[in-house]
């Protein structure tokens, strides 16, 4: 029994002092780290909005050779769709130009517009609040900005 008595005040928890001291550690360390994690989501999500402005130009421009034309305002990105071609162009291809409606970041429908104000089409997105304006994750995104 001898021996574990010598076991059992060796062993000891740590003090409040040592816990206290390691919490804050830990919180100056996430204050210093979580804004660049942020950042990075941020960034992420608008470089997601660009890559699926690429596919989304892809798909209206085979359309736009099938059709001779994009589809227009009305018709919006759901004439690049798969389903019947009601309202879509003549020679419209089986199994449409995309698989799914595209959806932003944030899971809003991308905006597209036809003729747009910026060019041919307008396609763009209104960022985190789905509001006109903003900045940061609220910015409104177009395929007209510089990526």
């Amino acid at each position: 029994m001898h021996a574990y008595q010598n076991l059992h005040k060796k062993q000891r928890g740590f003090s409040l002092i040592e816990i206290l001291v390691v919490l804050v550690i830990m919180g100056i360390l996430i204050s210093l780290v979580a804004p660049n994690v942020l950042n990075r989501i941020g960034q992420a999500q608008s470089q997601k909005v660009f890559s699926d402005f690429k596919a989304i130009e892809t798909a209206l421009t085979m359309y736009k050779l099938d059709n001779f034309k994009y589809p227009d305002s009305q018709q919006g990105l759901n004439a690049l769709v798969g389903g019947d071609n009601s309202g879509s162009g003549s020679h419209w291809r089986k199994g449409g130009y995309l698989k799914d409606t595209p959806k932003d970041p944030w899971n809003q429908p991308y905006k597209y517009l036809s003729p747009g104000q910026n060019g041919e089409y307008d396609l763009y997105t209104l960022g985190a609040d789905n509001a006109v304006g903003g900045e940061g994750q609220d910015a409104d995104i177009g395929n007209w900005q510089e990526k």
